[in-house]
């Protein structure tokens, strides 16, 4: 869940509550996230039955991340559009990379499309 690049982002834009300009704050939940994330082993990282799943807390990845089936991906893209959110990553650091791919393809990325474009 939390990569390098989630690190920088944190770096970039300051701790927790602080304004990361353009309007984006960053919340303590993340930031207190990443400073705890030492030995951290990303070699494990999305393996099912790794060594550091307390790391990841329910309410970090209720707030953070998006699981389940497609359909759930959909509806909380919408509800994150909703709140201003216009690009999302898709990280495939995990045991079902085909299967994830696969329904990125064919369902959600058609149900969101019209939500999240690519810049030009």
């Amino acid at each position: 869940m939390v990569g390098n690049h989630v690190a920088e982002i944190v770096a970039r834009y300051g701790p927790g509550g602080s304004e990361a300009g353009a309007g984006v704050t960053i919340p303590h939940a993340l930031t207190d996230f990443v400073a705890g994330r030492q030995g951290y082993d990303y070699n494990e990282h999305g393996r099912a039955g790794n060594t550091h799943t307390a790391f990841v807390t329910d309410e970090i990845v209720d707030r953070f991340c998006l699981v389940g089936p497609a359909e759930r991906h959909v509806e909380r893209l919408r509800e994150l559009a909703a709140l201003g959110v216009d690009q999302f990553a898709v990280y495939l650091q995990h045991d079902a990379k085909d299967e994830t791919l696969r329904a990125y393809g064919e369902t959600v990325g058609p149900a969101v499309r019209d939500l999240v474009r690519a810049r030009e």
